[in-house]
């Protein structure tokens, strides 16, 4: 799917949703859910090409494919993140939204921290 289609089903999808929001709210929100899936297994095409060059580019810098991985889970994490929470927002539920955030920060915190504490210790190294 290419930028152009993803924008016009987007487009035409919001104007789809309004409509129905005027006689019943919850097919606006079933549209929404819909179109925002739609677009998301569009992109899901492009994710092999992502994690090929991520990968090529590991290897020119010789980079350990444990610290690819784990950036590949945060960037997972962080869309998965921000796609539910705009749901929930367009839903109408702020709370929920705000919390499957802060749920999302933490879990990039957890995954980060093994990777922190690697610098740490390349940089005790370098000290010493």
């Amino acid at each position: 799917m290419s930028m152009l289609q993803a924008g016009i089903i987007g487009v035409a999808g919001a104007l789809l949703a309004v409509q129905f929001k005027s006689g019943k709210a919850e097919y606006g929100i079933y549209i929404s859910i819909a179109l925002s899936l739609l677009i998301f297994f569009g992109i899901l095409g492009h994710l092999e090409a992502i994690i090929s060059m991520v990968q090529t580019i590991g290897a020119y810098i010789s980079m350990d494919t444990v610290y690819i991985g784990t950036l590949l889970k945060m960037l997972g994490i962080t869309y998965i993140a921000e796609f539910s929470s705009n749901i929930c927002k367009d839903a109408g539920y702020q709370t929920i939204a705000g919390q499957i955030e802060i749920f999302g920060k933490l879990a990039v915190l957890v995954l980060s921290l093994p990777i922190l504490m690697a610098l740490l210790d390349a940089v005790k190294g370098f000290l010493s």
